[in-house]
């Protein structure tokens, strides 16, 4: 009978081991599996904000979209990116459009080009009139991967944000970044705030650089 209880006991045992090792995969395995590639399960897309200059409500920044992703492109009709703002800011905007502009009913002269508090942005065809284009931009929402084609990995847009902080104590990063494409869904992490990006010009005799950068990264 000892024996038989000490089987017993046994059985009992590696059943609550197992239950307690399937307990830890439930638990560490991803929330969700919409985002997760798994032939590239290390790349991610980056989107930076680099503030370039400040205005008497706000400031001008620049948003880069860059595809460190292997072997996953984006494909047309192209990427779609969202973010919700932290106050009531407005923006115009060069390089790409608000897919919907909201109330912007309290602006009687002239009146941003999106007021909505969860703005959806949309790249710009490669036809755009050259006046409405940034360095950069206008790619239909399409991207290579980095690693494929450098040069077509990564899409800019600028924006002009109003009735935002002024400076870079003021400034509040934007939450709840979405980026949408053809295929598996992205994760977004939050926005981090990093060290200015550095531009250089004149053949690289003269560096500048952004007064303030974040950076989303998504999978």
């Amino acid at each position: 009978m000892a024996a038989v209880a000490g089987v017993t006991g046994s059985s009992r045992s590696a059943a609550c081991c197992a239950v307690l090792l399937a307990a830890v995969l439930f638990l560490s395995a991803p929330a969700t599996t919409e985002a997760y590639d798994s032939l590239d399960p290390y790349g991610n897309i980056t989107i930076k904000w680099d503030i370039i200059s400040w205005t008497p409500d706000g400031y001008v920044a620049t948003v880069t979209i860059t595809n460190y992703q292997q072997f996953r492109t984006i494909s047309a009709p192209g990427w779609r990116l969202g973010w919700s703002w932290r106050k009531k800011e407005v923006m115009a905007m060069v390089g790409a459009r608000a897919i919907k502009r909201g109330d912007c009913s309290k602006f009687k002269r002239s009146r941003p080009h999106c007021c909505k508090r969860d703005p959806t942005i949309v790249d710009l065809p490669s036809g755009t009139p050259f006046n409405q284009q940034v360095a950069n931009c206008c790619k239909a929402g399409v991207l290579k991967t980095f690693n494929q084609d450098p040069g077509n990995a990564a899409s800019s847009f600028q924006i002009a944000v109003g009735l935002a902080g002024t400076t870079n104590r003021t400034v509040i990063l934007p939450k709840k970044i979405t980026l949408k494409a053809p295929g598996q869904g992205y994760t977004c992490g939050r926005a981090l705030v990093v060290v200015p990006t550095k531009y250089s010009s004149s053949g690289g005799r003269r560096v500048t650089q952004a007064f303030m950068s974040w950076n989303v990264t998504c999978t």
